[in-house]
């Protein structure tokens, strides 16, 4: 989403994507590796053809090198984006994803697209789900209260999306709060 610099008081997509690439997710090792050591923990030993689970940042690189398969996560299938999507669209709350979901399916598909089953058709789910959830959102920020907001199950993009109407409209409401009623006087 484009957002004005002075309205910018939240992180953006490519940092939360670098902040997710610390998940672990499965692969399929092509190479064998000794256990590893790293400042976020030691990882390994890999041995073709046993699945270890490694950080995304890792698996990009063995990836990206073609010392790997990536293995979808469980959430990353046309059955389970289907459901979700169906959810989103029949029920009033949010369903629950991964709270870094999108970050991670879009590194994932940018990778290792050739590792996932029906990539396009998983690519046309996220961005239904995405627009279904965003609709969601704007009509929960239209019901805005000085008080609280209670949006349960927002993932972290979609978080970081509405940090920064969300914020400036908490101000105003706050400054109106605490303004004298000027009617009564």
């Amino acid at each position: 989403m484009a957002v004005p610099k002075s309205l910018r008081v939240s992180i953006t997509p490519p940092e939360l994507e670098l902040i997710a690439s610390e998940q672990l997710v499965e692969i399929v090792p092509l190479i064998a590796m000794e256990k590893t050591a790293f400042i976020s923990g030691a990882y390994g030993p890999l041995r073709p053809p046993n699945k270890c689970r490694i950080p995304l940042w890792m698996a990009t690189n063995l990836k990206l090198k073609k010392k790997c398969r990536i293995v979808s996560p469980d959430w990353l299938t046309v059955e389970f984006l289907q459901e979700q999507l169906s959810q989103e669209t029949s029920q009033q709350g949010f369903s629950r994803l991964p709270f870094r979901f999108a970050e991670i399916a879009k590194v994932i598909l940018d990778v290792a697209s050739d590792d996932v089953q029906n990539v396009d058709k998983i690519r046309s789910l996220l961005k239904d789900l995405r627009e279904a959830r965003q609709a969601k959102s704007r009509d929960g920020l239209s019901q805005l209260d000085h008080s609280e907001l209670s949006l349960p199950n927002l993932c972290s993009m979609e978080i970081n999306e509405i940090r920064p109407f969300f914020m400036q409209a908490m101000n105003v409401f706050t400054q109106l709060a605490r303004q004298p009623d000027t009617d009564n006087s």
